[in-house]
């Protein structure tokens, strides 16, 4: 038997309604969402549940949003466990309470903070992201290199082979998507996005996230939890509190924490969290391997062990 990865969604997986299939039908949910109210001192499970949709697309509420869809899918599902596990951006920190490495309600108010923080950078140094499709991921970063001449740009995401998100100032992620064009890249698109995500920008989050990460607890992960920031495996708390930090700033290396992962013997992943944005990306990046989700209460008979 091969070895299983649990995965976790980031920003931009979130819906209105997500979550609600679980409250209304498992004791184990509802729990955790009345924890969450009450951690937040509002109520999270309503905004996941009802929306509307442009409150819950504010950063500081999608994070704490997504974390607490994709807790109630760790804490539900009893008869798979993971060997190792991993998130994406945001995702990090459920891959490291799935892991053993934080607590809930300690991951709860963290990524309630990282959300306020990066809502807040995004405000005082506006910037933007973009999706270059089709280039070589050294393309991209030479590109970005070119761009900085205007701005600062450089890659926020290494997603899957040939899909690069850039991020930074307008000026310099816009030179960066005319010369991508030029490069012949199959798309290069804008994103809707608050901020300049896992970019320079982002440096005043970054230190307002020093502090609460320095006064969290966090435990060694009882099991590998491959990092964003280096796509390798950690377990030491030391470690996974410096990477934290460093991940807000730093390009998240997705594609290559995928074949890390198949390097070290995974042969099936499993994403836990609203929609399938990781699902695909795995599927894109190593072909071979076996890759499902649980989202919706009704995946659980569909999703084949």
């Amino acid at each position: 038997m091969g070895r299983v990865a649990f995965v976790f969604p980031g920003q931009g997986s979130q819906y209105v309604g997500m979550g609600k299939d679980w409250y209304e039908r498992d004791p184990v949910a509802k729990n955790l969402c009345t924890q969450a109210d009450a951690v937040m001192g509002f109520s999270l499970s309503t905004i996941c549940f009802e929306g509307p949709e442009e409150i819950l697309r504010q950063t500081a509420n999608t994070q704490p949003a997504i974390f607490l869809h994709s807790m109630i899918l760790v804490r539900s599902i009893n008869h798979l466990k993971p060997d190792v596990v991993a998130g994406h951006s945001l995702g990090e920190y459920s891959a490291l309470v799935c892991a053993g490495a934080i607590g809930y309600e300690d991951a709860l108010r963290l990524v309630r903070l990282r959300g306020e923080l990066m809502q807040r950078a995004g405000e005082e140094h506006r910037g933007t992201m973009a999706a270059v499709v089709g280039l070589a991921n050294d393309a991209v970063e030479e590109i970005c290199r070119e761009a900085s001449s205007v701005g600062s740009v450089q890659p926020a995401n290494f997603n899957s082979p040939g899909q690069v998100v850039i991020s930074g100032s307008a000026e310099g992620v816009h030179k960066a998507m005319d010369i991508a064009k030029q490069q012949g890249a199959k798309l290069a698109k804008e994103l809707v996005v608050s901020g300049a995500f896992h970019s320079r920008l982002m440096q005043n989050a970054k230190d307002g996230l020093r502090k609460a990460l320095d006064n969290t607890t966090i435990r060694d992960a009882a099991i590998p939890v491959y990092a964003n920031v280096t796509a390798e495996p950690v377990t030491k708390a030391s470690e996974v509190r410096e990477l934290l930090f460093q991940q807000i700033t730093s390009p998240v290396r997705w594609e290559q924490t995928v074949l890390n992962m198949v390097r070290d013997g995974v042969d099936q992943f499993y994403e836990l969290g609203p929609g399938k944005v990781l699902q695909g990306l795995v599927k894109r990046t190593e072909t071979s391997v076996r890759v499902g989700g649980f989202d919706k209460y009704a995946d659980i008979p569909r999703v084949v062990i």
